[in-house]
């Protein structure tokens, strides 16, 4: 019998401990970044550029000038006027997304200035029911803009949405035409509206508002369309352009104004902002230092 030697086992060495949550990788380069420093940048990669998503305030403190922001109707919040139920009742929803997001409903608005220029403004957050519009917040976005009215400042909003809240059903459609006709009103009091799209903006809420803007700003590579790229090819029969529904395609087709990236657009909007407040030649305050997240 060959001479047979037992090969040692032994355990595998245990790797050190590397604390979960300090380190995020892009999806698109593969680069590890370090979260704080993630943070520090808006949450925008900065050798790739890409932008992942962030909630309304801190997305709200990153725009507004810091002590000058002021929340409205925080207590405009979701009724159930279908009783609806599917697997969950809406009510039960309601309360998940309450939780999950520290939010009482899909936009929060609020007055404050940026780069000293007063204005109105409301700022859609996905985390609460994929930002879908339903009665509320379709009514806290239309007081928004009738408080720019009010107030004669600019309206701006920030959209993040997959559209049309159906468990609201004909209740959430009704809410494109009025938040179109608040901005109708916004028009004709010839004070602007700046609207700005984020990834996503899609469905009821591209539709009306968010398409409505004198000007319309996205966040690079923001899908920004109505329905998805399945249905409108099953119903055009039609086979649609690479990328047809990103922020690039419809700068390139004149669908919108400007791509401007998160670290950039408190300036950029302070710029235009600047423009409009030369011609209405309304009063601007020295702007202090931008508001801390919260």
């Amino acid at each position: 019998m060959a001479h047979f030697t037992k090969p040692k086992l032994s355990a595998p060495k245990k790797k050190k401990n590397i604390p979960e949550g300090l380190w995020t990788k892009c999806p698109v380069s593969g680069e590890i970044i370090f979260n704080k420093d993630l943070e520090a940048n808006l949450m925008v990669v900065p050798k790739s550029g890409y932008h992942f998503p962030i909630g309304s305030r801190q997305r709200i403190a990153a725009l507004i000038d810091a002590d000058t922001w002021e929340e409205y109707d925080a207590n405009v919040k979701s009724a159930d006027p279908l009783k609806f139920v599917d697997s969950a009742a809406y009510p039960d929803r309601i309360k998940k997304y309450e939780k999950e997001s520290g939010l009482p409903e899909a936009v929060i608005c609020g007055t404050g200035r940026i780069l000293g220029i007063p204005v109105s403004l409301a700022v859609m957050d996905f985390r609460f029911c994929g930002g879908a519009m339903g009665a509320a917040v379709g009514e806290k976005i239309t007081r928004a803009i009738e408080r720019a009215v009010k107030k004669k400042t600019p309206c701006l909003i920030v959209s993040s949405s997959g559209g049309a809240r159906m468990q609201e059903g004909i209740y959430s459609l009704m809410q494109m035409a009025k938040t179109s006709a608040a901005l109708g009103r916004l028009s004709e009091a010839k004070l602007p509206f700046i609207s700005i799209l984020t990834h996503p903006t899609t469905g009821g809420v591209t539709a009306s508002f968010a398409t409505l803007g004198d000007v319309i700003i996205a966040e690079p590579g923001a899908l920004i369309g109505f329905a998805g790229a399945r249905v409108i090819k099953e119903t055009t029969k039609q086979t649609l352009p690479a990328g047809f529904q990103t922020a690039e395609f419809l700068l390139k087709h004149g669908l919108i104004d400007q791509i401007v990236p998160r670290t950039e657009m408190r300036d950029r909007l302070g710029n235009l902002l600047s423009v409009f407040h030369t011609h209405k030649k309304l009063k601007v305050e020295t702007a202090p230092a931008v508001a801390a997240a919260s």
